[in-house]
């Protein structure tokens, strides 16, 4: 006898496994009502106001932290250091290297001061006067200068970068140091302790002092006329002329003049005579 097995299936289940894909496809496709539709929030005026001065507050609390610890621009206003530095460039200062240890000694990489490398300074003679020169005596060295030719403990010193512009004869500057008062440049508060500091016609750097020539030794003020600097006034050295403005300089040989016609509107004659473009993002050393 053969029995027959039916199977019980629910209705709904049925229903729905046979009607499902089509189900979920038209409420898929199905239109949205107007009022169901989803609201677009206007976005407050004020919130982005606000956003944009707190970016800018911290984009100047940066540049302002830059340039008081670690970068700082100047401009050369004169002579003395040519012709590694020219009147008009625009320094880059990296103060973070020489400045003074100080509560920052364990976050920003100091260094000592070397012999040979140009720093900027506060000046001896007014504290809020920045100048830039280059190290040539250390604590504890003998420093001569005979006919120009700088000697340091009793060696010459080689100077690829010293320019000696043309000028009346100084026997102070050519014979360093002297006994003779013969320059009234020459600081007298200076010209004493030059004295005191002289052994044997050497001129000996007292400790924490340092002795700063400009490169262009017929036309600089510095340490020959007054005195030495101390470490703590050494701020920054010089990292890379980013801007150079041509400027005369007093020690520039005068050209002939030229009677030649030519165009004022020459747009490409004032742009090269603007700038030093080739002195643009020039390192310097």
């Amino acid at each position: 006898m053969n029995t027959m097995t039916t199977s019980t299936t629910d209705p709904e289940q049925a229903a729905m496994s046979s009607a499902g894909p089509i189900a979920a496809q038209s409420i898929s496709d199905a239109p949205v009502h107007p009022a169901q539709a989803t609201k677009v929030i206007p976005q407050d005026f004020g919130h982005g106001v606000s956003e944009a001065l707190s970016s800018l507050l911290r984009t100047i609390i940066v540049a302002l932290f830059v340039l008081t610890f670690l970068a700082q621009p100047m401009v050369i206003p004169s002579e003395s250091m040519e012709h590694t530095l020219l009147v008009g460039d625009f320094l880059l200062m990296n103060r973070s290297a020489l400045a003074p240890a100080g509560i920052w000694q364990r976050i920003l990489p100091y260094a000592e001061v070397e012999r040979g490398e140009i720093v900027t300074f506060h000046s001896p003679l007014n504290s809020r006067d920045y100048l830039v020169k280059r190290v040539i005596g250390l604590p504890g060295d003998h420093i001569r200068i005979d006919n120009g030719q700088v000697q340091v403990n009793g060696r010459p010193l080689s100077e690829p970068y010293a320019a000696f512009e043309p000028t009346t004869a100084n026997p102070y500057l050519d014979h360093f140091p002297t006994q003779v008062y013969s320059d009234p440049g020459v600081e007298p508060g200076w010209w004493k302790t030059l004295q005191q500091d002289t052994e044997q016609g050497e001129l000996v750097v007292p400790a924490g002092q340092y002795f700063m020539l400009g490169d262009n030794r017929n036309h600089s003020r510095d340490s020959r006329y007054w005195g030495f600097v101390a470490r703590s006034q050494i701020i920054a050295r010089p990292l890379v002329i980013y801007f150079s403005l041509t400027r005369p300089s007093r020690t520039d040989i005068q050209q002939a003049s030229d009677d030649r016609l030519g165009h004022d509107n020459d747009v490409s004659a004032h742009l090269k005579g603007f700038a030093r473009w080739k002195r643009f993002f020039h390192v310097v050393h």
